[in-house]
């Protein structure tokens, strides 16, 4: 008979790998995890730095709601208790949380900037907003995250919706952990085009001054 719990450990040991090889976080750090029934299956502390998000699914820990770990290799995050407190805010939307450092979006989280979709496959989330800045590691951190999310439930419900931490990364909770992994690639995807697009319009107003400055000459002649 199959295991949920287990079948969970494998699965969010899968998807770290996932983020990882894609830039969708790095070894600095992120955090997954995901709910099944009164239980949270998470990723330990050091996930990136030490074993580079290649996880063994006994070394995917198991706690309550409340933060106590039941099972599993390792400790806790200290990031953990932003995904218990959304965990017993959000269960009625969502069951899946990921923390993570996606390579283009912390274009914005080092800056400090909301982002807004320009992509149809991003329309669904809305602008992801950024929360007031707070200490990693903090419960304050953990209020000013819920608190961002809380009103957007039915986002969460439909697929996901984000955080943006300032000089962190992004916070994002998903209906499911399928739903929430492809939901930080979208948001990636949609941060990556809005930082070419600028590029590109510097480029062609650069390419437009050249060409006057290449036409002036020509142009004089002919007055």
């Amino acid at each position: 008979m199959s295991d949920p719990i287990m079948d969970m450990r494998i699965k969010l040991a899968r998807i770290g790998a996932l983020l990882f090889d894609r830039h969708l976080t790095d070894a600095a750090g992120g955090n997954i995890s995901a709910r099944v029934g009164d239980r949270v299956c998470i990723s330990p502390r050091y996930a990136g730095s030490k074993y580079q998000w290649q996880l063994r699914p006994e070394q995917v820990l198991v706690a309550d709601l409340e933060g106590n770990k039941l099972e599993g290799k390792g400790d806790l995050s200290r990031e953990s208790q932003v995904h218990f407190k959304l965990h017993r805010e959000f269960g009625d939307s969502g069951t899946a949380v990921i923390h993570a450092h996606p390579r283009n979006l912390l274009v914005f989280v080092a800056l400090a900037r909301p982002m807004p979709p320009v992509l149809e496959a991003t329309l669904k989330f809305g602008e992801t907003p950024v929360i007031e800045y707070a200490p990693a590691h903090s419960a304050e951190l953990a209020q000013r995250i819920a608190d961002s999310l809380r009103g957007r439930e039915a986002r969460i419900r439909k697929q996901a919706a984000g955080v943006i931490a300032p000089w962190h990364g992004l916070f994002l909770m998903g209906k499911d952990l399928d739903a929430a992994f492809d939901a930080v690639e979208r948001l990636d995807t949609n941060a990556r085009i809005i930082i070419l697009a600028g590029g590109l319009e510097d480029n062609l107003a650069a390419q437009r001054q050249a060409l006057a400055a290449a036409r002036a000459p020509y142009e004089a002649r002919q007055v």
